[in-house]
């Protein structure tokens, strides 16, 4: 908890101070300019504040992606002896509230942190959306670690870790969120372990923000190991062949010992493919479950949990979906169910009818999408945030992405060649390497997969910051089509892409070949 107040150098019991954990703690002087830190340990002691002493002053501007000043405590209570007057200290909280981009709410009315999204009135300089573009949005996403920019894509940490990448390697490329498995986690290392070691966040050495999905996904991807029934999934375990149930309370209650940003509501899963009356088993299932989920959740404050939509490729049952999750007015939407061998015209159109049945004022993802052309759609489509494992799995087979599309790196033809990976690209890897020392890396090192990885994440990094400056810069129609003539340049665009830059109020005349 953060409780702004009066300290100086000299007072070690006076003010208010925002708990880490049970062996450290920081004080806080407040003032206009900015908050300066002092960092303090606990050295034992019979009282509560007598053990607590300053080992060494830091003095820093908090900044508002500083995890301090996005903690749900930014609402406190006043205590210590000699507080600033209650009036001054509030009107300090709501100085650093409106800086950060934070919301308050009112007591009792859902989490006191809550994604800052504003309403379409927000201009570039404020808080939350900050550009539109038709249905395409470019907004500022404030979370308890990190203030994120929308678009955006999440690599997939399945285990606390991206393949082949350093946390600092991800922070030094981009990097705002990161996504780790609930399923994965709990069975190895346990969420019991990461929460005594201090969250994810502190156990993986992370500072910006996460996301943890709920373990539904599994129900697809390990259905030969799954038997679902409506009090929730049993799993033969993959590591020792144990039986493990994973209910929506259970899944709720790891991800709130993990402490994520968000996390993800179980939801019961189906192949996309799927048709008939187990897809609307599953929807109804999963507005069921919602409930169990909101119930379970008991960090509403430090913590957004996003619903949902299943409904496969039935757009009646999408739009049940929707408008039942709509109405638990939930911190943020995902939609699930996709990227699972559908057609491309069946996926942007549940996307587009998603979107469009959402909140206007609240973050929109799209589970599993990380094609960068897809991303582009979705986009434009009125989509927030991505995740998938594509740019680091095609990295270890040798594949790097470029905006004409792929690269096979373990081709003959690269044995010779002395070009980076992308001419146009800054990442380290561009500017230090070719294709012929990485081709011959690729074939039989794994430093080979490690470089491709970096490149691959780096291009998807900057594509999303790339999205998101073109909607603020109103030149959002100007991207697409340059995007589309580098990747197509023979103007053979995809017909499903033309039909959703129709509905999404995009003119791509220009870089599609006439139709003989």
């Amino acid at each position: 908890m953060m409780k702004i107040s009066e300290c100086n150098e000299k007072d070690e019991v006076r003010g208010g101070r925002r708990y880490l954990d049970e062996k450290e703690k920081w004080r806080f002087n407040g003032g206009y300019g900015g908050v300066t830190a002092f960092k303090w340990v606990y050295r034992g002691g019979q009282r509560a504040e007598s053990g607590w002493r300053r080992v060494g002053l830091v003095v820093r501007e908090l900044e508002p992606t500083l995890p301090g000043l996005r903690r749900a405590g930014w609402v406190s209570d006043v205590s210590g002896p000699a507080p600033l007057g209650k009036k001054v200290q509030k009107m300090m909280q709501d100085r650093w509230a409106e800086k950060c981009g934070l919301r308050r709410r009112e007591p009792g009315v859902g989490q006191a942190w809550e994604p800052s999204w504003a309403s379409h009135g927000s201009g570039p300089a404020s808080s939350g959306l900050q550009g539109t573009f038709n249905r395409a949005r470019a907004a500022r996403l404030t979370l308890p670690h990190y203030v994120c920019h929308t678009p955006l894509f999440m690599p997939v940490g399945t285990q606390g870790t991206i393949k082949g990448l350093t946390t600092s390697q991800l922070e030094e490329i981009g990097c705002q969120i990161i996504l780790g498995n609930t399923y994965h986690l709990e069975l190895r290392p346990t969420s019991e372990l990461i929460d005594e070691l201090g969250g994810l966040h502190r156990f993986m050495n992370w500072p910006r923000a996460m996301l943890t999905d709920s373990g539904g996904f599994q129900m697809v991807s390990l259905l030969h190991l799954a038997d679902i029934t409506e009090k929730g999934v049993t799993f033969q375990s993959p590591v020792d062949g144990k039986p493990m149930l994973l209910t929506p309370e259970d899944s709720i209650q790891i991800q709130n010992r993990i402490g994520a940003d968000i996390i993800m509501a179980l939801d019961d899963v189906v192949k996309t493919t799927t048709t008939g009356p187990r897809v609307k088993e599953a929807m109804y299932r999963t507005l069921r479950w919602i409930d169990r989920c909101i119930e379970a959740h008991k960090r509403p404050d430090e913590q957004n949990l996003f619903g949902i939509v299943q409904g496969g490729l039935d757009p009646a049952l999408r739009e049940i979906c929707v408008k039942g999750l709509v109405e638990r007015d939930l911190p943020g939407y995902a939609i699930g169910g996709l990227s699972g061998g559908e057609s491309k015209d069946s996926f942007w159109r549940i996307v587009a009818q998603c979107t469009a049945g959402l909140p206007e004022d609240k973050p929109r993802y799209v589970m599993g999408v990380g094609y960068p052309l897809d991303i582009v759609v979705c986009s434009a489509l009125g989509a927030d945030m991505y995740d998938c494992v594509y740019p680091t799995r095609t990295a270890r087979f040798g594949t790097a992405l470029i905006p004409e599309g792929v690269l096979k790196l373990k081709h003959k033809a690269m044995i010779d060649d002395t070009r980076p990976i992308d001419p146009s690209c800054a990442c380290a890897v561009c500017k230090t390497y070719t294709r012929a020392y990485i081709h011959c890396l690729v074939t039989k090192d794994a430093m080979g997969s490690q470089l491709v990885s970096y490149h691959n994440l780096y291009y998807m990094l900057k594509l999303s910051r790339d999205l998101h400056t073109s909607i603020v810069e109103g030149r959002f129609p100007e991207f697409v089509c340059n995007f589309l003539q580098i990747m197509f340049p023979k103007g053979d665009v995809p017909e499903w892409v033309c039909d959703a830059m129709k509905v999404a109020g995009i003119d791509i005349s220009s870089c599609c070949a006439p139709v003989s």
